[in-house]
């Protein structure tokens, strides 16, 4: 439960301050050159920009469905004794609750965090979506590690 409060917390609290920087500054910063910036980016889809685009579903219905995965998530959270399965649950959670606050507040997520290597280049994302992917493989590792668990 903490896990998801300090997910939510972090993630706004960083996109409030670098909000507020970015728009100050020009919309982007360059950090590491030809690696990383700071960018300001609303994406009306989901994580890393999917589902966005023209035809991006209302921010009204993206969060509906991120809220109806959070309650499974929280039901799931609720019945596991999994230490590793439980923090990666949280992340999600968090990370979900996080990215709704935005579509909430602003009809569109902000992602700040832009990296890029030559020609590649990953979509912008933010705290929230860092979260939801770390969590997911928090998951996956626990399934994994739980099936060898339970084997004869």
């Amino acid at each position: 439960m903490a896990l998801i409060v300090v997910t939510v917390v972090a993630d706004q609290v960083s996109k409030e301050l670098l909000l507020g920087y970015l728009l100050k500054t020009g919309t982007t910063v360059t950090v590491i050159d030809g690696f990383f910036r700071l960018v300001v980016v609303w994406n009306p889809g989901v994580s890393f920009g999917l589902l966005g685009g023209d035809r991006a579903l209302p921010p009204w219905v993206l969060s509906g469905i991120a809220a109806a995965v959070c309650i499974g998530l929280f039901v799931w959270l609720r019945r596991t004794d999994r230490r590793l399965g439980g923090w990666g649950i949280g992340l999600v959670i968090g990370g979900a609750i996080g990215n709704v606050i935005d579509r909430a507040r602003w009809g569109a997520v902000f992602d700040f965090a832009d990296f890029h290597v030559g020609q590649w280049h990953w979509p912008a994302f933010n705290v929230a979506d860092s979260a939801i992917v770390a969590g997911v493989g928090l998951m996956l590792i626990d399934s994994l590690v739980g099936e060898k668990q339970r084997a004869p």
